[in-house]
This record gives structure tokens, C-alpha cells and sequence, in this order.
């Protein structure tokens, strides 16, 4: 049965992974993505927060059309998630970080 945002896997998942990013054993040729994976995660964070202030003081001044520039910076978020999602897709299907064989191999220090 699915819960959305109810489900405990979802919010495991979503809202615990920057801590599990934090405890994983990363090897060396996926440390790279993975720093700039948690940066993302960081700087979205923030825009977020700018964006949904924005909004709220356009909706304050009860403007009819959103500015350009609200739009653009909306588009540029878009791709910024776009290309978080990317890397973290690379993190697990390429890297196999967080899969059971890949962390196995990281304990008995088979990676490198």
C-alpha cells in the first residue's frame, strides 16, 4: 500500500539520506561525485528557501505576472534537481554506493 509522504520508506529514504550520505564508505572514484552530490543537496536547500521568499512578497504585492527573472531562476532550479538526480542515479547504479555488495567489499577493504 502506498503512503506518499506518510510512508516510512519514503521519508527514510528522502529525508535521512543526507545522513546516510554522511555514514557511507565511499571509495576514491566516488568521492568525487558523491562531495559534489552533498554540495547540490546544500545549494538547493537554499534556493529553495530564497525562491519560496520570493514568492511569498510577489504574492504580498498582489502582482498579476511573475517576473522574469523568478522564472528564470525557477528553470535554473529545475536543471540543478535535473542534475542532482543524475548523479545521485550514478551514485547507486554506477558506484553501487548504499547496495549491500558494494558496502560488504568496502568493509573487507576490497576498494580502493
Amino acid at each position: 500500500m502506498e503512503y506518499g509522504l506518510c510512508n516510512p520508506v519514503y521519508l527514510h529514504r528522502h529525508y535521512f539520506g543526507q545522513i546516510e550520505a554522511g555514514l557511507a564508505t565511499p571509495y576514491s572514484a566516488a568521492a568525487g561525485d558523491l562531495n559534489l552530490h552533498t554540495l547540490l543537496g546544500w545549494v538547493l536547500s537554499g534556493i529553495l528557501a530564497v525562491i519560496t521568499g520570493w514568492r511569498y512578497v510577489l504574492r504580498l504585492q498582489n502582482k498579476d505576472n511573475l517576473p522574469l527573472a523568478y522564472m528564470g531562476m525557477n528553470a535554473i532550479l529545475t536543471v540543478i534537481v535535473i542534475f542532482q538526480v543524475y548523479l545521485g542515479d550514478k551514485l547507486v547504479w554506477v558506484y553501487g554506493l548504499h547496495t549491500e555488495a558494494v558496502v560488504q567489499a568496502a568493509r573487507e577493504g576490497l576498494l580502493k
